[in-house]
C-alpha cells in the first residue's frame, strides 16, 4: 500500500502529490510524483527515473527538495 509524502500546503493546493510505493512485487521501490494529469516515477535505490525521457525539468524544485529531504 503506498503512502503519501507530506508536502507543504501551497504545493498540494497547486496540484502536486508524492506517493511512496515500497512494497511493489514487480517493480523496484519507487516514488510516484504526480502533478495534475502528469506523472513521474523515481527509483528509490538508484534515484533514476523509471521511464525514458523523464527528468527533473518539469518538477517544481520545492517538490524535489521535499523528496530528497525524506
Amino acid at each position: 500500500m503506498p503512502f503519501a509524502l507530506e508536502l507543504p500546503d501551497h504545493l498540494r493546493r497547486a496540484g502536486w502529490k508524492v506517493k511512496v510505493r515500497d512494497k511493489e512485487r514487480l517493480e523496484p521501490p519507487h516514488v510516484t510524483i504526480l502533478f495534475k494529469a502528469r506523472t513521474w516515477r523515481l527509483d528509490l535505490g538508484t534515484r533514476e527515473f523509471l521511464e525514458r525521457g523523464s527528468g527533473w525539468a518539469g518538477i517544481d524544485p520545492r517538490v524535489r527538495a521535499a523528496i530528497e529531504a525524506s
